[in-house]
């Protein structure tokens, strides 16, 4: 599974939305104790645990060593773990950097680089009916169009169950832009298999199919999450049937996502079957032409040999010149030409054999 990559000389700024819809990005430790006192609603978010915010986690949150833990190494699998009071579940969103809104299913991304594909960023999501803390390494490529929404529409009236569902789908909505741009890619790769294969096409097919693979770890069991959270099967704090109408919005867009990765596999299955097939096909075309350049020169071999023998009844009665030109050059030269005219006739010398 691919981690995120490093924040090359982007600023890591902690971000506290509060239910007055106000956007603080210089957070200390008595604006969140302030809060929980007052028991307003609010999200942190954290794109990384130094010493500050892990006392934060262990002293003001009160989170369980095991949930901090996790919080610390990364590397979980998507999965819903319930403490007192508050859960605790790992989440996943594209890493891909693209200029598509959050939110917008279907739109284009700005195009990511292959290298970008399998990146994907792990979000530890803590959810309780007073506060929602995200917690993730780098700057969630996902989160920047959130953020910017919620400068826009404020949280007022939002139930946690409502905002908690602005995250999950905003990181379950990043993965479109990344698949429509892997989409117009297994295009391009395709009509380039079949016009001219080369090995490193197959490279690529192989860096395309590891990408869906990474993408399936996280796309399969983040949707069997959601589906027993739209089902009620498993509830959060501050959790209502109305949250769970918007869960089942998520969960339909993790099945989309999970078929596409399929129906993508499969393609790629196939354009890998086609770029054997058409290499197979080169091979069989090549072998074609030595063979008849060899079947041509089988009988000149004959002719040459048999000529060439040192019998001196051969050698006192062919020495004409024009014997020479009809047995020496003659037949070899009848030879070539009827070999030409029956492989024409049986289409070996085309394209098609």
């Amino acid at each position: 599974m691919a981690a995120p990559p490093e924040a090359s000389g982007t600023a890591l700024v902690r971000t506290l939305v509060d239910a007055t819809g106000a956007v603080m990005s210089a957070v200390g430790r008595d604006d969140i104790e302030r809060r929980l006192a007052a028991g307003q609603f609010f999200w942190l978010d954290l794109p990384a645990l130094d010493d500050e915010e892990l006392g934060w986690m262990r002293d003001v949150f009160h989170f369980h060593p095991l949930a901090i833990e996790d919080a610390e190494h990364f590397r979980q699998r998507p999965k819903l773990d319930e403490y007192d009071g508050y859960v605790v579940l790992v989440l996943y969103g594209s890493g891909a950097q693209t200029s598509a809104s959050a939110g917008s299913l279907d739109s284009a991304g700005a195009g990511c680089s292959p290298d970008e594909l399998e990146t994907v960023s792990e979000v530890h999501c803590f959810v309780s009916d007073k506060y929602l803390v995200t917690v993730h390494r780098d700057n969630c490529p996902a989160f920047g169009a959130l953020a910017d929404r919620m400068r826009i529409h404020s949280l007022v009236g939002d139930s946690p169950g409502h905002l908690f569902y602005r995250v999950a789908d905003t990181l379950v909505d990043s993965f479109f832009p990344v698949l429509s741009d892997l989409d117009d890619l297994i295009d391009a790769l395709q009509a380039d298999v079949i016009s001219r294969p080369t090995n490193a096409q197959l490279a690529q097919l192989l860096k395309y199919k590891s990408s869906l693979i990474t993408l399936r770890r996280v796309i399969a069991p983040q949707r069997d999450l959601f589906a027993s959270l739209a089902s009620g099967i498993t509830a959060l704090p501050g959790y209502d049937e109305e949250a769970q109408r918007y869960f089942r919005d998520v969960y339909d867009h993790l099945i989309r996502l999970s078929d596409l990765v399929d129906s993508y596999r499969d393609l790629l299955s196939g354009t890998t079957d086609a770029y054997l097939s058409v290499v197979s096909n080169q091979l069989n075309l090549v072998m074609k032409q030595l063979t008849i350049i060899a079947t041509i020169f089988l009988p000149l071999s004959f002719l040459t040999g048999f000529f060439g023998q040192n019998f001196g009844w051969m050698v006192n009665r062919i020495g004409s010149l024009a014997v020479f030109l009809g047995l020496g050059l003659g037949t070899e030269a009848i030879a070539v030409v009827l070999l030409l005219t029956m492989f024409r006739r049986r289409g070996w010398l085309a394209g098609q054999g």
